[in-house]
């Protein structure tokens, strides 16, 4: 009788453990080595983010993020190749291995973990949606949007909330969805939709970058949602995953100890145990992670700390700080100890 019914559930492809183990991860770090640089994906046009510059060079703190990954790898910022992903295919071009590491101001929630197989290894900026309007629609608050057209992405976490926003205060929503972002905002800046809703960060990058018409667009006051934005990995690689997110803690603990891309060297004659341990003179942390032990020093370097990254791309926006100063500066910005 076990061995009908054995061969019964091989029939029905029930008895084969094997067959039913999850398959081991790709190993990414051997794959980008390999390669001789990292793919990140990253956001076609964001001012203060990820944009190209007259040149084709990549700023933005998001593409410096991008940077001070390759730098942890292979001691060169330059070692990545940036690959412009939109709001819809962005998952996709992560989950298919098109690119290694996606940094594209993403929002962290528990079904992006739950349901795409991805994991986010940390968040570089604190943030929430807002709404930008035109001024000469003379409004002063979010309450007065009732039956406004409002410019959206589809696929976005942005879309999602602006529906919980307009439903829980009982207004009327004509949401005009444009997937490329640059046609989003032509619309807008057109006349096309009475309000823009985005993260507060990519709104002020709109607006930064509209130059002498700046003035024409207002930022309404209510933030209405969280929107912690950061790096992500695909699930189950997790030396990939360790490096991806102990860069990001390696940026905040330089910021911390007062270390910088110009004051560096100063430190080489430093007996404070931290510090040390952030040098790779002791402790042995890089080659925990597969990396030589003075990958931190080999971050900084190229991207400076923190600070230096938030002051040369996010600072221009006009743009505070706020909660994503340090956590002793009164801000949210944490790293667990480097030890």
């Amino acid at each position: 009788m076990k061995r009908i019914i054995a061969a019964a559930l091989g029939l029905l492809g029930l008895a084969a453990p094997a067959m039913a183990q999850p398959q081991p991860p790709a190993d990414t770090v051997s794959a980008i080595r390999a390669r001789g640089a990292v793919n990140c994906g990253v956001t076609p046009n964001t001012i203060g983010f990820a944009t190209p510059d007259s040149r084709g060079v990549w700023r933005g703190l998001d593409a410096d993020y991008c940077r001070a990954v390759a730098a942890a790898l292979f001691g060169d910022p330059d070692r990545v190749r940036f690959v412009p992903t939109t709001t819809q295919a962005r998952f996709t071009a992560l989950q298919s291995g098109e690119v290694d590491l996606l940094v594209r101001a993403t929002t962290w929630t528990l079904s992006r973990e739950a349901q795409l197989g991805l994991v986010f290894a940390g968040v570089n900026y604190y943030d929430g949606n807002g709404f930008m309007v035109h001024r000469r629609l003379n409004l002063a608050s979010a309450r007065q949007l009732d039956g406004a057209s409002v410019c959206l992405q589809p696929g976005s976490t942005t879309e999602l909330n602006v529906a919980d926003y307009f439903r829980s205060n009982s207004m009327r929503l004509n949401p005009v969805l444009f997937e490329n972002i640059e046609e989003l905002r032509s619309a807008f800046a057109a006349g096309r939709c009475d309000a823009y809703a985005s993260d507060t960060s990519t709104l002020a990058a709109f607006r930064a970058g509209m130059g002498d018409r700046a003035a024409d667009f207002v930022l309404l006051p209510e933030i209405f949602s969280k929107e912690p934005l950061g790096p992500l990995v695909r699930k189950g690689d997790w030396r990939w995953f360790d490096i991806v997110r102990w860069t990001h803690f390696a940026l905040l603990t330089a910021e911390e100890l007062g270390i910088g891309s110009t004051n560096i060297d100063s430190f080489a004659g430093s007996t404070n145990p931290d510090v040390l341990r952030f040098l790779g003179r002791t402790g042995d942390l890089g080659r925990m992670m597969g990396l030589e032990n003075d990958w931190a020093v080999r971050v900084v370097r190229a991207v400076g700390n923190f600070a230096e990254v938030w002051d040369r791309n996010v600072t221009p926006l006009g743009t505070q700080r706020g909660i994503n100063n340090l956590w002793t500066r009164g801000g949210l910005q944490y790293a667990p100890p480097m030890r």
